[in-house]
């Protein structure tokens, strides 16, 4: 079982039991048992659908509390672009401005980064195209950890179709630690990078990665308020460094828009997300030469953390995006990314091989997983079909692989129970009327002697 560190937490005391939350989470990660929910671990992506939909407020991220901060004596903020679509009529050098009277000694701009990473995904992508068959299935970006995540537990046939370019904050922290560390005098230990995120999928994959480039996260809904307020005291605004191409990464489709693939596509939420990575498994894309996949609804903009509306977001965002200008990526960005791949061929990949965890494996034996195979599909049999949820898992075939897997039984479907219950009555009833021969006679008998 995968035990690792997850943001998406459950608040037992605010949990009813509903089980809306079962029904929508992409992974089928959430039983409720006892009246309360659990999320099983090894199958969570902490893509926040929860969050989402949750009425009771039930399920939460954990992100850093700004106490943090004290630990170290420069602190770094990687605001992400959606951060800038949280405030209407806002200049991103007045949140930058703002970031920096709370605290942080430098603001390194994640949209200047997303610029840097466009130039990087628009040269492996050329390389690709050129060295390889059209009719293999696209490639998919990699920027969305919570679509990373899926690929690993629920389409890792997929994983190869990852591209393996970091996300831009990732490059953001990179670019730092080359370009403004060694100016520091200042140990690496000392010095505290934090992204501040939309979505807790970000968060997990900064607290568990392996090679430690952030040091942690806040999430938009924990500074907020702080920025909100900072914002009130009519700060002078910075010169921001990004463009409008690296902030519109932040809405559906704005990856391909600064990328500019002619034959790409975008999808945002997690439930589009899988249809189209279902098709993309049964080889009906592979026409398609690349895939921005978001599992926020409208992108990041509409992440699970955020404060504003997603729709007023985006249109937010498009009107910072175009008047920034989002159509040419500025020619001293490609420069920089030239000299950066010069310094360092892999500045803006990843080589660490991604590592599959399916969660339809039923067993790791492949004799035992044949044999719980033929259970599951007679337990199946047994079930009505109807994905009601009262029994705590979100369908009927859930049921039937926790049955098989020891953690439910039959009688948990509430039909299955019923149909039990009226047998048993019948039983009974059927018992109640039959009458000992020995009683019998005693009752004829009395009936005789009645005047």
């Amino acid at each position: 079982m995968d035990t690792r560190y997850h943001s998406v937490v459950l608040d037992e005391e605010k949990c009813k039991g509903c089980t809306n939350c079962i029904k929508r989470c992409p992974t089928e990660a959430i039983r409720v048992r006892g009246g309360k929910a659990f999320i099983l671990t090894e199958r969570c992506i902490d893509c926040g659908e929860c969050i989402r939909i949750c009425e009771n407020h039930a399920k939460k991220a954990l992100a850093d509390e700004f106490a943090v901060l004290d630990q170290y004596e420069y602190r770094v903020a990687l605001p992400a672009p959606s951060l800038y679509a949280q405030f209407k009529a806002v200049k991103p050098g007045s949140i930058i401005a703002a970031l920096y009277h709370l605290g942080f000694d430098e603001v390194y701009e994640v949209a200047y980064a997303a610029e840097l990473t466009t130039f990087a995904i628009r040269s492996y992508l050329k390389q690709y195209l050129k060295n390889n068959p059209r009719d293999k299935a696209p490639l998919i970006s990699a920027s969305c950890p919570a679509v990373t995540r899926l690929l690993q537990v629920r389409f890792p046939s997929l994983i190869l179709n990852l591209i393996p370019i970091d996300p831009p904050y990732l490059t953001a922290a990179k670019c730092f630690l080359r370009e403004k560390l060694p100016l520091l005098n200042l140990p690496r230990e000392k010095v505290g990078i934090f992204f501040i995120s939309p979505c807790p999928a970000k968060i997990t994959e900064i607290k568990t990665a392996h090679e430690k480039v952030v040091d942690g996260a806040f999430s938009f809904n924990t500074i907020f308020r702080q920025l909100n307020h900072c914002l009130r005291q009519k700060l002078q605004a910075v010169n921001q460094q990004g463009s409008g191409v690296g902030i519109g990464w932040a809405r559906a489709g704005g990856e391909n828009l600064a990328v500019q693939v002619e034959n790409a596509m975008a999808v945002d939420g997690i439930h589009n997300v899988v249809a189209l990575l279902e098709e993309i498994e049964m080889g009906k894309l592979n026409e398609i030469d690349y895939v921005e996949a978001m599992a926020c609804p409208e992108g990041c903009v509409g992440g699970a953390l955020t404060i504003e509306n997603p729709f007023v977001a985006r249109v937010t965002l498009r009107k910072l995006a175009d008047y920034y200008g989002d159509r040419e990526l500025p020619p001293a960005v490609c420069k920089k990314g030239e000299a950066l791949q010069k310094q360092d061929p892999h500045f803006f990949t990843h080589q660490r091989p991604l590592p599959a965890k399916p969660i339809l494996q039923l067993d790791s034996d492949l004799s035992t997983a044949i044999k719980k195979m033929s259970q599951l599909e007679k337990i199946l049999n047994k079930l009505p079909g109807i994905d009601c949820g009262a029994c705590g898992s979100p369908t009927c075939r859930s049921l039937a692989e926790d049955i098989v897997q020891e953690k439910s039984q039959l009688t948990d479907c509430i039909i299955i129970l019923r149909e039990q219950l009226e047998e048993l009555a019948q039983k009974l009833l059927s018992l109640a009327q039959i009458r000992p021969p020995a009683m019998g006679s005693l009752v004829e008998k009395e009936g005789k002697n009645d005047p």
